[in-house]
C-alpha cells in the first residue's frame, strides 16, 4: 500500500485520521485507524471509538478528503480498524452497526486484529 500520510500519536485522537493510503491492488483509498488498547467494554471506549468513525466518515464525504489528496478523489474507500486485541462483545456489536451504516455510503469496513509478538494477522469483514 501506498502511504499518503501519517499522524502522530496523540492521547485524544478523535479528529486524527492515522494513515490515508492507497491499495494499488484493490484501488481503494483506505483510512487506517489504530486501537493500541485493550478492549473493556466501557461506554467510554465506545462513544470515543463511534466519534472516531463519524469523523473518519465525514472526512470523506464531506470533501476533505478530495480536497487534500485530489489525486484519491472518486476511489471507493475502506476504513480499516487496526487492533492489538481482538474487540469484545460490546465493540463487536457497534462495529457491526457502523459496518451496516457505512455499505449504505458505499464505505467498506474491515477489522484487522495483530498479535504484534507473533506478527499473526487476523481479518474480519462482514458481508
Amino acid at each position: 500500500m501506498d502511504i499518503k500520510s501519517q499522524t502522530s500519536k496523540i492521547k485524544n485522537r478523535v479528529d486524527v485520521i492515522d494513515v490515508i493510503a492507497h491499495d494499488a491492488k484493490t484501488n481503494e483509498v483506505v483510512l487506517v485507524m489504530n486501537e493500541p488498547n485493550e478492549w473493556n467494554g466501557s461506554d467510554e471506549q465506545l462513544l470515543a471509538l463511534q466519534e472516531r468513525f463519524n469523523a473518519y466518515v465525514s472526512f470523506l464525504l464531506d470533501g476533505e478528503m478530495a480536497s487534500d489528496h485530489p489525486e484519491l478523489a472518486g476511489k471507493p474507500a475502506r476504513i480499516e480498524l487496526r487492533c492489538v486485541h481482538v474487540p469484545d462483545t460490546r465493540a463487536l456489536e457497534l462495529l457491526g452497526l457502523i459496518h451496516d451504516q457505512l455499505a449504505f455510503q458505499e464505505i467498506k469496513l474491515e477489522i484487522v486484529v495483530r498479535n504484534e509478538q507473533s506478527n499473526d494477522e487476523i481479518r474480519m469483514t462482514k458481508e
